[in-house]
């Protein structure tokens, strides 16, 4: 039963905003991802995929420094869709979590682009991933990035 879904690999993550060009320079300036390309779309096969009623999509697609792709998407009628909470605990609330060598130097980044910190970095206590920092940033339409600095080895 483990190969049921026939999951492969994860492609990328992607996250609705109400300003491309926003969450584009966040990505970008305050997290160092490099925009790819931008397109847009929209029509009957865009509804039947995402199931949007009349939708008209611009699209963005931004890489980490390793090639992860995240794809930002402003889509025509977004604010009649909602807004996600401004809270990581929200039901269905996600986030993306991001490896950093300077949490310190990340957060700093962050704060000089315009955006803040969730809280104080602070070490995990225990488990697997014990001494690691860890701390959340809030992005433009509250997307939640946790930033991870390993232990020094």
């Amino acid at each position: 039963m483990t190969d049921a879904a026939n999951v492969i690999t994860v492609d990328h993550t992607g996250f609705a905003v109400s300003s491309l060009d926003a969450a584009i320079r966040f990505w970008t300036e305050a997290l160092g991802f490099t925009l790819e390309r931008q397109t847009e779309m929209g029509g009957a096969f865009l509804h039947q995929v995402t199931g949007v009623i009349d939708p008209n999509v611009k699209t963005a697609i931004v890489k980490a420094p390793d090639g992860y792709a995240v794809e930002l998407l402003q889509y025509s009628n977004g604010f009649q869709n909602g807004r996600v909470p401004d809270s990581a605990g929200s039901i269905g609330a996600a986030h993306l979590a991001l490896t950093v060598r300077d949490i310190h130097a990340a957060i700093t980044r962050v704060e000089a682009a315009g955006w803040k910190a969730k809280g104080s970095p602070l070490p995990i206590p225990g488990g697997p991933r014990q001494g690691t920092l860890v701390a959340y940033v809030s992005g433009p339409d509250h997307v939640t990035i946790e930033l991870m600095q390993p232990p020094a080895r």
